[in-house]
């Protein structure tokens, strides 16, 4: 039985080789797109999963309450995590993670390293990173003690054995590789190269940080028994941080809130920043659209068994004559459609696995390094297989083995009205989905455009900035360093400043008169900058004056707001906040000037608070604004004068214009993997389109011929066979506009600054898929309208 339902579907298929092919294209990439994007899903959802403590370790999070506003930080003070963990029996253990960058020396061989992991000793008892050599109890135990990563390890050590030898760090200290370490998975939200001590931090770089309960710097992770109530604990940290901070509270006026936050919530589901963090909204998206495209492929298929139905009303009248009972007439029809899925399966897996680097690439991630020799992805493979059978079989099944022998073979069979209904709504079901992907697409590009062309309020054209990560030896000598660079050719001015726009910012603890007169407590991000800086970024005034040497006191005494500062507190302009009185770290002094506000970050946030002041002992980095002509010889003269006034040091660079852009790249992939995939999803629909309306006009043919007879021209044969399918359309527009606008409404308020969702997008949408539709008919109408009307009449 199951050989002759095999047989018969193997001729079927061969009989009919254009609908079958297009059936089995529709459905390969159907189940390609389906799995790479649950693939992508997967991955998402996997992050920090590999830790088998998953479950019992939590992020500690901290609330900072001022008199004006709430800072939700994901980090906490130094303190908390040894302090909980020595208050409270049922912290397990805690770790204290730090990114940090540091110059490291091997031989000749100097490297400028970001990726370093600043972490307490308990970091390989909470987390499952491998350690391939080493202790993982004492690895990290003594100050200067390095764990490297295999691949690190091989950079600097090649062939021989790491452990026991020494890197110099920042050209001042011996660190000690202490442990090899597998490379950080690729799902793990902390990527890191190598992790160094914090002891190096606590004992000998910086001390205080054990009692500084007002620095926030480090995430703080808490593992906690079994079973046990997080929530619960939750509720003890309140006394825990005011009896620890009461005395600080009462000075600053901050009061402090902590809370926990499950380590597999962290990289979706929470609101604080992350070292690597995603977005839920997109995955429900992405798991969305892979549904429907590959319910799509499914439609195809139905669509076209239906269409067909009256071809195949014979054989199963014929069947049912002879004996075939309508359960074995489903089964045989949808073992064909089974025997389809089969096919598609597996030149799925093949299209996959060529697409894989190309899609690894767009998404930014190592999804997977091969489709063959995953076993997840044959399970898969093995689930979809009878699923997409059934899901694309069933309802033609039911259809053909319900045909009545004694009509069908009368030839009063003419198909029935609620086929025809169906169809429609499929196709009505098909274009719906690809004109929403559509807007979608050009929603997501027209922000990201929208977010590049608005003004920032400062300069970022050929603006190289060139890092020293605060070296004071560099420090020491950078007005020297600057005089030299700003007289090559082709550099225009140079600044020095501890940050740029994009490259973050320090949140400065300060007290600042308002409009009552009052000295109020505010944590407002903050700029060191040198007497340039503002004049270099091109950010001008809106009250006040700016910098100058021609003020002795500006360097100890003043300090500059943005506009933003002057709204917060409440001032009526800029003008009014001029000559009151601050205190900042140590000093106190007055507002000189108040700067127009500017984007010193993403536009996904709105423009914060910010103080500006002079601080020469806390430069790290130079800003050289490069003249776009002769730009490459300007770069190799200014890394010839790098390397004379600085031999300690790397030459290393990049330009602002793309860190700043760097800041969207996560959009860019989203709307990179948006346009792919909309592509995908009005081929098949096209291509669903094309097998369909080639079918429809093989069944009217003679009525071709009869109305070219009669006079018809090719336009009017055109039309004829046209307007039903672009009506069919033009109700899949008028239901996937408004479900458009809402899902991509809401995909914007992600961020700060939006584009307008303008009456365009969905007019052109509309058109656009309009055209293509219209183009995948008319190539078979019109080949059928120029036909000769003798040889379609012929066998009449």
């Amino acid at each position: 039985m199951l050989k002759n339902y095999l047989t018969t579907a193997l001729r079927n298929l061969r009989k009919q080789k254009f609908y079958s092919a297009i059936n089995v294209l529709g459905l390969t990439i159907g189940m390609s797109c389906c799995l790479l994007i649950l693939l992508y899903v997967r991955h998402e959802l996997s992050y920090d999963q590999f830790h088998t403590k998953a479950d019992r370790i939590y992020r500690v999070v901290t609330d900072i309450k001022t008199s004006t506003e709430t800072i939700n930080a994901a980090v906490c003070a130094g303190p908390v995590g040894p302090y909980l963990a020595k208050d409270f029996p049922e912290v397990l253990a805690s770790v204290r993670m730090g990114n940090g960058s540091y110059l490291l020396q091997k031989g000749e061989n100097k490297y400028q390293e970001d990726g370093v992991m600043q972490a307490d000793s308990t970091l390989f008892e909470i987390f499952d990173y491998k350690l391939l050599q080493g202790d993982p109890q004492k690895a990290l135990a003594l100050p200067f003690s390095l764990v490297l990563t295999e691949d690190v390890a091989q950079k600097y050590f090649g062939n021989e054995n790491p452990m026991g030898q020494s890197l110099r760090l920042n050209n001042e200290y011996d660190a000690m590789v202490t442990g090899i370490m597998e490379n950080v998975p690729a799902n793990s939200q902390f990527q890191f190269d190598m992790v160094l001590s914090l002891s190096t931090v606590t004992e000998k770089l910086a001390p205080y940080t054990d009692g500084a309960w007002g620095s926030f710097g480090y995430f703080t992770f808490v593992l906690l028994p079994e079973q046990h109530n997080y929530k619960a604990f939750e509720g003890k940290l309140q006394a825990f941080i005011d009896r620890h901070t009461e005395d600080l509270s009462k000075e600053v006026n901050m009061h402090y809130n902590l809370y926990l936050e499950p380590l597999p919530d962290v990289y979706l589901h929470s609101d604080r920043l992350a070292p690597e963090y995603g977005n839920i909204n997109n995955i429900y998206i992405f798991s969305i659209i892979a549904i429907f495209i590959l319910v799509l492929a499914c439609v195809n298929f139905m669509n076209l068994a239906i269409a067909r139905s009256v071809e195949r009303s014979r054989e199963v009248g014929i069947r049912k004559v002879i004996g075939a009972s309508r359960k074995q007439l489903a089964l045989q029809f949808l073992g064909e459609s089974m025997v389809f899925s089969l096919i598609s399966c597996l030149l799925a897996i093949t299209l996959s696995e060529a697409l894989l680097s190309v899609f690894n690439q767009i998404s930014g991630k190592t999804i997977t390094t091969s489709l063959i020799s995953n076993p997840d992805v044959w399970i898969a493979f093995a689930c979809m297989v009878p699923l997409v059978g059934l899901l694309a079989g069933t309802y033609p099944a039911l259809v053909l083995s319900g045909f009545k022998p004694v009509l069908v073979l009368k030839g009063k069979f003419l198909g029935n009205r609620k086929g025809i209904a169906l169809r429609k709504t499929l196709v009505v079901f098909q274009f719906a989905v690809s004109i929403a992907l559509i807007i979608g697409t050009i929603v997501v590009y027209q922000q990201l455009d929208f977010l590049r062309s608005q003004p920032l309020g400062f300069n970022k054209e050929q603006v190289m900035i060139l890092p020293f990560r605060g070296d004071p030896a560099v420090g020491k000598k950078s007005e020297t360093i600057k005089r030299s660079l700003a007289q090559i050719p082709g550099v225009k001015s140079v600044s020095a400043s501890a940050t740029a726009p994009s490259f973050g910012n320090e949140g400065a603890y300060m007290l600042i008169e308002n409009p009552s007169g009052e000295m109020q407590a505010s944590n407002i991000d903050l700029y060191s900058v040198d007497y340039d800086f503002l004049d270099q970024y091109q950010i001008y005034m809106a009250a006040g004056r700016k910098f100058s040497l021609n003020f002795s006191t500006d360097s100890t005494e003043a300090i500059i707001v943005n506009e933003k500062t002057v709204a917060s507190l409440g001032y009526a302009s800029p003008d009014a906040i001029i000559g009151k009185k601050f205190s900042q770290w140590g000093r106190e002094g007055k507002i000189i000037g108040v700067i127009k506000n500017f984007h010193y970050t993403s536009l996904q946030n709105e423009v914060k608070p910010l103080t500006i002041r002079i601080d020469l002992n806390s430069l790290s980095m130079f800003s050289v604004n490069i003249a776009a002509a002769q730009m490459p010889a300007t770069i190799e003269q200014i890394k010839t004068t790098w390397q004379e006034l600085v031999p300690q040091r790397p030459f290393d660079f990049m330009f602002l214009d793309e860190a700043f852009n760097k800041q969207y790249r996560a959009e860019e992939r989203f709307g990179s993997l948006f346009l792919y995939f909309s592509g995908l999803a009005i081929f098949i629909a096209c291509l669903g389109l094309l097998a369909l309306t080639s079918y429809i006009t093989v069944q009217r043919t003679k009525e071709i011929g009869v109305r070219k007879i009669l006079g018809a021209s090719v336009q009017t044969i055109v039309f004829l066979l046209s307007k039903d399918y672009l009506k069919l359309i033009a109700i899949a527009f008028i239901i996937a506009m408004p479900l458009a606008w809402y899902l991509m409404f809401r995909w914007l308020q992600d961020f700060a600054y939006q584009a307008q969702l303008s009456g365009w997008i969905f007019i052109f949408s509309g058109v656009f898929t309009m055209m293509i539709a219209l183009i995948t008919i008319s190539w078979q109408s019109i080949k059928a309208a120029i036909a000769n009307p003798v040889n379609s009449l012929r066998s009449e």
